[in-house]
């Protein structure tokens, strides 16, 4: 039986999606405590012993006898699934299609061609380029439209399904019909399949006299990347003959990886042998302390963490570690509050079971673990879950005051301005994307600095009319879902009432469209980044990182090496 620990936001998997996520290390589990628990151990034996039984009997009755025929197999797995619900959101029965991308899981690489795809509008479209990755080398480039793979058209086929069709052993080939920019006629491009290697690090880069560094996960190759990251940056200040001040490593969205690899890049900050987190599972002697095995390549640099509400386990390992051992500033919005450690457990058939089986601490003692919500009308499997205090206080090596109750919450808090709910519609449903793809087809050859004095809001809004794209508010919603019960309680037919309602909805329809004017910068600005990135992804990032308000505060704090320091003292 082969166990891997999991250190990752992953939550329940769905019976039919496809498992794309990537962490893993291989542990020991040990056997919990004879003496643990409330029930003895032959207590234990005789329960699950009559379980078994009961589960069996009401399996081969309801297999055999249930008025409608039973999909056997989807019948086990829907009991095995409501039974695991009963324990917390990341345990969970993956069966044998699931099973199948464990390597993907743990590896943090694939085979396959590197590329991102997205389904707008019923059309398929390829939303990123890995570069020099087999798609790359072929000439795909981000907008265009996969119409057809080996064949097959894509119109209507799930997306799990589409990715699936896309990957394939290393050395095969899968042919792709593509309308560039989703536009003109479709070309077929035969691409050899390869590993392909996803860097953690997707941008880094020195901005004014601070660097940045962007982690989105962290697989077993992250210490290196961001330790070239790092040495890079040093090496751009050095040309520039520009006095570094700081790194900003932003974990902001990073939802995790292996538990190795967080200990890792945080030893890239703290001295050898610090502690960096410890896990405790059920049995009272399973807690393992996992510290720094090597020497620092930044002791003493400057360092701002950067998180947010997705920003969750090995993320909240290494900026929990950072805040504690007093190494750096933490930025941002409180943490996802993800601390409980997965088991990959192989089982018959090809089949896995991923169970919780530990809990990780930080430093001075906190769970990471935020409370989870349970409904109190359901069975009650869970005797003890031991959740976090949140009025429990902890002290870092300054003794500095930190506090429990789930999650890492920062010493500098800035909130990320929320999109409007116009503009996280336009993203969602692919306007932006499907406008800037139609604008790199008509200006193959633009000169990006041009870009700023296009006319691109004007351009877009005819685009979304030709679309015939519609947008109505949450509050215009509730509108019509009240009018539709008006007309289900039978006084719709009442024209007082009636007039009142169209009165409100035209209020409403004024406001949004107050609201989406005013919303015209934002607008304007995400456009502008979408289309520079179908043509530089790398100048895209930095636009974006330019243009962000919370990154503006990281470095405005690496500016102020007074207000830095004293944020590090009691």
């Amino acid at each position: 039986m082969r166990r891997i620990t999991l250190f990752r936001n992953f939550r329940r998997w769905p019976r039919t999606a496809a498992i794309l996520s990537i962490a893993g290390v291989i542990v020991a589990i040990q056997p919990a405590s004879a003496a643990s628990g409330a029930i003895s151990a032959a207590d234990n034996y005789f329960a699950a012993t009559r379980s078994i039984d009961l589960l069996g009997e009401v399996y081969k009755n309801v297999s055999q006898s249930y008025v409608d025929p039973v999909d056997v197999s989807e019948f086990m797995y829907s009991g095995i699934d409501g039974m695991l619900d009963q324990l917390d959101p990341f345990t969970s029965f993956l069966d044998e299609a699931q099973s199948d991308e464990l390597d993907e899981i743990t590896s943090g690489q694939y085979t396959g061609i590197g590329i991102t795809i997205a389904v707008f509008s019923g059309d398929l479209f390829i939303t990123s380029v890995i570069g020099g990755q087999p798609a790359a080398k072929a000439g795909l480039q981000t907008g265009d439209q996969i119409v057809a793979i080996d064949g097959i058209r894509t119109t209507k086929r799930p997306i799990d399904e589409i990715r699936s069709a896309i990957k394939g052993p290393p050395g095969t080939v899968v042919r792709l019909s593509i309308r560039r920019d989703g536009q003109g006629a479709a070309k077929l491009i035969a691409i050899t399949r390869e590993e392909v290697r996803v860097s953690t690090v997707p941008y880094a880069g020195l901005f004014g006299s601070s660097g940045y560094v962007q982690m989105n996960s962290f697989a077993e190759h992250s210490r290196e990347e961001l330790s070239s990251a790092i040495r890079a940056i040093h090496e751009e200040a050095a040309k520039k003959r520009i006095a570094l001040n700081g790194i900003v490593l932003d974990l902001r969205g990073n939802p995790g990886g292996l538990l190795t690899s967080a200990v890792e890049v945080a030893g890239l900050f703290v001295e050898k042998g610090s502690k960096i987190v410890s896990t405790r599972g059920r049995a009272a002697d399973s807690e393992q302390l996992f510290v720094t095995k090597t020497d620092p390549q930044a002791p003493s640099l400057p360092l701002v963490v950067m998180i947010d509400g997705d920003s969750a386990s090995a993320s909240e390992i290494v900026s929990g570690a950072i805040q504690e051992l007093d190494r750096g500033v933490i930025l941002g919005e409180s943490s996802y509050g993800k601390g409980l450690v997965q088991s990959i457990i192989t089982l018959p058939y090809d089949h896995i079971l991923k169970m919780t089986t530990a809990k990780y601490y930080t430093p001075s003692g906190r769970l990471i673990q935020k409370p989870i919500a349970r409904d109190d009308s359901r069975r009650k499997a869970v005797l003890s879950t031991g959740d976090a205090d949140s009025t429990k206080v902890f002290y870092t090596r300054n003794r500095r005051k930190v506090y429990g109750g789930g999650g890492i919450r920062p010493d500098v808090a800035v909130r990320a301005d929320a999109l409007s709910e116009y503009l996280h519609t336009l993203e969602k449903s692919g306007q932006l994307f499907r406008y800037a793809s139609r604008f790199h087809r008509k200006h193959p050859e633009l000169q990006l600095k041009r870009l700023q004095s296009e006319p691109v809001y004007e351009e877009f809004g005819r685009f979304l009319e030709k679309e015939r794209f519609t947008f109505r508010s949450g509050a215009q919603k509730k509108l019509d879902s009240l009018k539709t019960l008006v007309q289900k309680e039978g006084v719709g037919e009442d024209r007082e009432l009636a007039g009142q309602l169209d009165l409100l909805d035209k209020a409403l329809a004024a406001s949004t469209k107050r609201g989406i004017t005013r919303d015209s910068l934002r607008i304007t600005a995400a456009l502008q980044r979408e289309i520079l990135r179908h043509y530089d992804e790398r100048a895209a990032q930095r636009k974006a990182i330019e243009s962000d308000p919370v990154a503006a505060k990281a470095f405005s704090l690496l500016a102020e090496p007074a207000r830095y320091q004293a944020l590090l003292k009691p």
